[in-house]
């Protein structure tokens, strides 16, 4: 499976919306590791940007 798709998959899983042909399409070709290690670097990358737009705002109220 190329990489980028499973990128697309789990970024689409992170808004929650998923066609059902997509999801059938998707469990039939994907490796469940490669889903699990691209969600959590996803994550942590969701996570960084996140408190850094926030330190940033507090550092330009203050």
């Amino acid at each position: 499976m190329n990489p980028l798709r499973t990128v697309k998959m789990v970024a689409w899983s992170f808004f929650g919306i998923r066609r059902k042909a997509d999801y059938a399409n998707d469990v039939a070709t994907t490796k469940p590791l490669l889903v699990i290690a691209v969600a959590v670097a996803m994550t942590a990358l969701l996570v960084g940007v996140l408190s850094t737009v926030a330190r940033l705002a507090a550092h330009t109220i203050s």
